[in-house]
């Protein structure tokens, strides 16, 4: 059997460089990379995890809708945090828009992002016609 693939770019100068996509769509299957806050004028929502969160948030929904998935199809998010303190913050965020939903969760410290102002990042999976009814 064989799937269709659909690529997603956001327009970052990275996706060719190093060679990923925003998202994947293969089936009904949607995976979308590591999300963060960043800009060329340093992380949107600054100093603050829960105003980066919220960022990546709209980030993601604006590749979820491209792939022609909601929140509600979301199976999986890891969240990856440079600094395990702000879990209740970020995932008070992440409850803002999965309370209900409930995707399966991993939330982890790492050393680093790509840029030193992030503090963290998050990806999703989705299976699209999985929608919380």
């Amino acid at each position: 059997m064989t799937y269709e693939r659909t690529l997603i770019s956001s327009g970052s100068v990275y996706e060719p460089l190093v060679g990923y996509s925003r998202a994947v769509r293969v089936g009904d299957f949607v995976f979308i990379a590591g999300t963060t806050a960043g800009s060329p004028d340093g992380a949107v929502g600054g100093n603050d995890a829960a105003a980066q969160a919220r960022e990546v948030f709209a980030r993601l929904a604006v590749a979820l809708e491209q792939a022609g998935a909601t929140f509600g199809d979301v199976v999986r998010t890891r969240i990856y945090l440079k600094n395990i303190a702000d879990f209740d913050a970020v995932g008070r965020v992440h409850g803002e828009f999965f309370g209900e939903i409930r995707p399966a969760t991993t939330a982890v410290e790492v050393s680093a992002l790509a840029a030193d102002d992030m503090l963290l990042e998050i990806d999703v999976d989705a299976i699209i016609g999985s929608a919380a009814r």
